[in-house]
């Protein structure tokens, strides 16, 4: 509620690194609405040149903007590094995508008329910002919606919203109108009431499944508006008839624990031949053993740092926890090595013989292994989950990757490479309760604007043959 401090720490030391009171979503909305009109009316080749100054403003704070990242998520500042990196690359590739997703087309018609084919902006559309990619995801709705011609409100996770806040700036700071490009700062309250505004034309969300629904129902009475939804997975990676088990190992890891676990593609549940089992563990252990958990900026580098804050890493202990009650067997312990701190060990427990599955996204490091005795049954073991969002196979046999993809059920299907690590070049959605069917990256141009078709003819010529009367 507007009033109410919010406070952002840094994980992996607990420091206060940034404060500021929440906003009021009212005001916000009502800023975007009366500026959106004017910036949709610039031609298309001034919003592209405003977007490129935007990049060349991250590009020269990119130290900066990284350095912050780092320390707000805890992220490795490698990590935060590409993260900036991919806000710098997305204008290009939004322009690229605009141009192909909604170009305009005449097409020839009888009589001397034509068709014309070309989109309009929605007006004013509101981003939902996750904390585990608190630039680069709002990022991703932002610079499309506002290419088109879309004014923005943009509320960060309270988590995060110093690197929100940061975002904002450099689109202020790039020329962006301050009424096109609106932050509002708070928490739940404050993201209830931007996304139950009767004055937005639309929301676009990067989240947990369970506020997806419920967004899916506040929407479910308001058809007018337009809702795009990106709402993470029980992504499987699957391991089969390959030699090569130390590669295998690291395609796992890198699915399963990259940013902690934090990533909507993460790596959930790995799927096994019970052949390779025995081997393939040998491996993950040794390798999981090896790997470098420390704060963002220690030398050398680490893999991961800790999750976003100790109420995540208190629930992740008891996830798994209660999935060793459910008859999981523990095969590497999740621990906690620095107290009051939400560092945390990967965690990998064996549920094949567990007496029930829980479909539910574990949102960092714990990784679920399936042991199965055929191909069929992988594939089945995989699809069994209401997600749909990413999967991977390693394999040597093509014609095994060539089953896998056409029976597994996800919007990311990949062969000998992670579960994650998805190119903002190309679109990126799944199905089930992944999403509601509006893929973003290079297609977030189809929910930021709206095809117009119109018959047109250069005078008014017209006559009547059936239906009339003798004059």
């Amino acid at each position: 509620m507007p009033g109410t401090e919010i406070i952002s720490t840094e994980p992996a030391t607990g420091a206060v690194l940034w404060r500021q009171m929440s906003g009021d979503a009212d005001h916000e909305v009502a800023q975007a609405r009366a500026s959106w009109a004017a910036w949709a009316a610039h031609p298309l080749a001034y919003r592209i040149e405003a977007l490129r100054r935007f990049a060349n403003v991250v590009r020269q704070k990119a130290d900066a903007f990284t350095d912050l990242l780092a320390r707000e998520t805890g992220k490795p500042l490698w990590e935060a590094r590409t993260e900036v990196e991919t806000v710098i690359a997305k204008v290009d590739i939004s322009i690229t995508a605009f141009s192909e997703r909604t170009g305009q087309r005449r097409i020839d018609a009888p009589m001397n008329t034509r068709l014309a084919l070309r989109h309009k902006p929605h007006g004013v559309l509101a981003v939902l910002g996750p904390y585990n990619f608190p630039v680069h995801l709002p990022n991703g709705h932002i610079v499309p919606a506002l290419l088109a011609g879309n004014a923005v409100i943009f509320k960060p996770s309270e988590k995060t919203p110093a690197s929100g806040a940061f975002l904002v700036d450099c689109y202020r700071a790039a020329g962006i109108p301050e009424g096109c490009i609106r932050l509002l700062i708070g928490g739940p309250d404050e993201g209830k009431a931007l996304a139950g505004h009767p004055d937005i034309d639309g929301l676009l969300f990067t989240g947990s499944a369970n506020t997806g629904i419920a967004l899916n129902r506040l929407f479910a009475t308001r058809p007018e508006k337009i809702l795009a939804l990106e709402m993470g997975g029980n992504n499987p990676i699957v391991v089969w008839d390959t030699p090569d088990l130390y590669s295998a190992a690291v395609l796992v890891v890198q699915s399963a624990f990259t940013t902690a676990g934090q990533r909507c593609t993460a790596g959930r549940r790995l799927i096994v031949d019970e052949k390779l089992f025995d081997p393939l563990m040998a491996e993950l252990n040794k390798l999981i053993g090896r790997l470098i958990i420390g704060e963002p900026h220690a030398d050398p580098a680490p893999f991961m740092g800790p999750v976003i804050d100790n109420d995540a890493a208190d629930m992740l202990t008891e996830s798994f926890l209660a999935l060793s009650t459910m008859g999981g067997r523990p095969l590497r312990h999740m621990e906690r090595p620095i107290e009051g701190r939400p560092f945390l060990t990967p965690g990998l427990i064996d549920m094949t013989a567990a007496n029930e599955k829980v479909d539910v996204e574990l949102f960092g490091p714990i990784l679920q292994v399936y042991r199965v005795n055929s191909f069929d049954e992988a594939i089945a073991e995989a699809n069994d989950t209401r997600y749909g969002l990413s999967a991977s196979l390693v394999s040597q046999d093509p014609k095994l990757y060539d089953r896998f993809w056409a029976n597994i059920r996800a919007g990311i299907v990949n062969w000998n490479r992670p579960t994650n690590g998805a190119s903002s070049a190309a679109p990126f959605g799944g199905v089930g309760w992944s999403g509601n069917h509006r893929p973003s990256a290079y297609y977030a141009a189809d929910y930021c604007a709206y095809p117009v078709v119109s018959s047109e003819s250069d005078s008014a010529r017209a006559s009547m043959g059936v239906g009339l009367r003798d004059a």
